[in-house]
């Protein structure tokens, strides 16, 4: 089982890399099904 650190750290790179596509708007990420898959 993985260590609580390591799941954080996974949760932090995860909203570092949704904060790299914010400024792509709305709009573009409900029209991009590719972006839709990988955040969810």
């Amino acid at each position: 089982m993985r260590e609580p650190t390591e799941r954080l750290r996974d949760i932090l790179d995860a909203i570092s890399a949704i904060e790299r596509y914010l400024h792509l708007g709305r709009e573009e990420f409900e029209q991009n099904k590719l972006l839709q898959g990988w955040f969810v």
